[in-house]
């Protein structure tokens, strides 16, 4: 019997009990915080169940402390006892990852002395490896739980094909503060406003006629060429260079017109290249 094996893993705080959840929702029998030693004789157990399953998805993670070393050797063991499997690891930056402990005031498991990024800083040598061999590579700095549930159900029931590389376009206002984690951050201040336009100031650049406005311009369209010529010159350097996770922002004043509007106009040509791409609007919420 063929069975799908999906090993959970990643930074603490980047979502992973979240991803379970997901996978829970696509059929998966999932397994929490199982220590990486016991992954040959339950992937075993499982195979040989006579309940016929069929998806299996298990987490492993720093929890397992010292475990955590054996987690090689145990892929090793799977590989030999002809046991195939995939990775799936959950990543975030070090500023959201603070954001969230933070906010749920809570320690990291690896933050001897109390600082956080102690904590993160160790975690990240520690899986770097581990990362390094993943199948799919998920950065949840800028999802929401729904469209992370999104990224799985492409992955696990669409089938998307394995990209290592994933872009996300978030649009935002400056106003409001920079997008701090941005890779590649590109002004678009400079075109016309569609907020002082009585009739369209109400709406923003997910509804028709604020995109059309925004997108009629002369210097729209050459920005938008330029911007995607030169994302199809660095994005294979990306790749080459081992990065996982291409953050673009795309700023205005209010973050609620012009670069919302160009946000999804990016977003979807990217995706028409074929690049795994996610969207986010900060101050202008689609999910």
């Amino acid at each position: 019997m063929d069975m799908e094996f999906v090993i959970i893993t990643g930074l603490s705080g980047a979502g992973k009990s979240q991803a379970m959840k997901a996978m829970e929702d696509i059929d998966f029998y999932c397994m929490d915080n199982l220590p990486p030693q016991l992954l040959p004789g339950f992937a075993e157990l499982c195979y040989e169940s006579k309940r016929n399953i069929k998806k299996v998805a298990v987490v492993v993670d720093i929890r397992g402390g010292k475990f955590f070393d054996a987690l090689f050797n145990s892929l090793d063991k799977l590989k030999n006892k002809g046991l195939k499997y995939r990775i799936l690891f959950l990543d975030a930056s070090d500023t959201v990852l603070i954001k969230r402990y933070k906010e749920l005031r809570r320690p990291h498991p690896l933050s001897v002395n109390g600082r956080i990024i102690d904590g993160i800083t160790k975690e990240r040598k520690l899986l770097e490896e581990v990362k390094g061999k993943s199948d799919y590579i998920i950065d949840t700095s800028n999802l929401t739980i729904g469209m992370l549930k999104e990224e799985i159900r492409k992955i696990f029931v669409e089938g998307e094909e394995s990209k290592k590389l994933t872009i996300s376009v978030v649009s935002f206002g400056f106003k409001y503060g920079i997008l701090l984690d941005a890779d590649l951050v590109f002004d678009v201040r400079f075109l016309p406003n569609p907020y002082y336009i009585e009739e369209l100031k109400e709406y923003t650049g997910n509804d028709k006629n604020v995109r059309d406005y925004v997108l009629k311009w002369e210097q729209t369209k050459i920005f938008i060429n330029k911007l995607i010529d030169m994302l199809d010159f660095l994005i294979p350097y990306y790749i080459k260079e081992g990065k996982t996770q291409l953050v673009i922002g795309i700023g205005c004043t209010g973050g609620k017109h012009r670069s919302v509007a160009i946000a999804d106009v990016l977003y979807e040509r990217l995706l028409e290249k074929g690049n795994r791409v996610i969207l986010n609007h900060r101050e202008c919420r689609i999910n």
